[in-house]
């Protein structure tokens, strides 16, 4: 049986879209789904499955939420590869640094010269594989929804971004 990792964008933000992860696992627990494991309430959902349905996942979503939920799946072996590769050894780590991991939906395109470093300094791209960016932000030159937004402009909209220590909490379950 194949494990994945399915990252859901957008959900539980700010009172909207609103998908409580005791439900999530019981709608997809009866589409055959099964070994569930969330992890917080931003859509990161761990699970096995054998049939191949992993393509309908955004339809069932829909289906069961009433609204469309952007979803990125990959196999949860790219996410222990992440961790074990040690994206941001590099980087030194301070209170105002942030490490984030963007997932992209499809093969990158951009015509930035990556590492990436602005002049002022407020982030750094620092790695692009085919379906993960890795950044470091200085939270006091720039907020994380700014970052986003850049990242969005540059990879498109189908990304979702993930704190690092939630992704090596991830590579736990």
């Amino acid at each position: 049986m194949a494990k994945y990792v399915a990252f859901l964008r957008g959900i539980n933000v700010g009172g909207h879209n609103k998908v409580p992860m005791a439900k999530l696992r019981e709608v997809l627990e009866k589409q055959g789904f099964q070994n569930l494991k969330t992890l917080l309430a931003t859509g990161n959902v761990v699970f096995e499955e054998e049939k191949n349905t992993i393509n309908n996942l955004p339809k069932i979503l829909q289906e069961s939420f009433g609204f469309e939920i952007e979803t990125i799946i990959l196999p949860f072996e790219n996410i222990t590869k992440i961790v074990k590769s040690n994206p941001f050894e590099a980087i030194e780590i301070t209170p105002k640094i942030r490490l984030y991991v963007t997932f992209l939906g499809e093969t990158p395109k951009t015509k930035l010269k990556i590492p990436y470093y602005p002049e002022d300094g407020s982030y750094k791209i620092i790695e692009l594989t085919d379906n993960a960016l890795f950044s470091a932000i200085d939270i006091e030159k720039m907020g994380t929804t700014q970052l986003m937004n850049i990242l969005e402009k540059e990879f498109g909209r189908n990304i979702t971004t993930r704190n690092y220590n939630t992704v090596m909490k991830i590579a736990e379950l």
